[in-house]
């Protein structure tokens, strides 16, 4: 399974864009399991377009798979938080 992150906005404006690919991790499950989460409690509206958020804030694209759904601070649920954090951190 591959999960990509974008994130813009924020104070200076600077994007960043990290994946994962799940396949033949020793944590694959985990992942899959957080992403499938993140999937699942997205409301409907948060698939088509990003939402406004507030100033300087950080909007988010996670796509997994062929599925995008988007996010904006401070509004991150927790399983998006984690999922956003992780990918970024440890995403090439």
């Amino acid at each position: 399974m591959r999960i990509q992150v974008s994130r813009t906005g924020g104070f200076a404006g600077i994007s960043r864009r990290h994946e994962i690919d799940t396949e033949g991790r020793q944590d694959a499950a985990g992942w899959e399991s957080l992403a499938e989460e993140v999937l699942a409690s997205a409301p409907s509206g948060t698939r088509d377009a990003p939402p406004s958020g507030v100033p300087d804030g950080f909007q988010y694209r996670i796509t997994v798979g062929d599925r995008t759904v988007y996010c904006a601070d401070p509004d991150l649920t927790g399983a998006q938080r984690t999922l956003v954090s992780r990918v970024l951190k440890e995403g090439a």
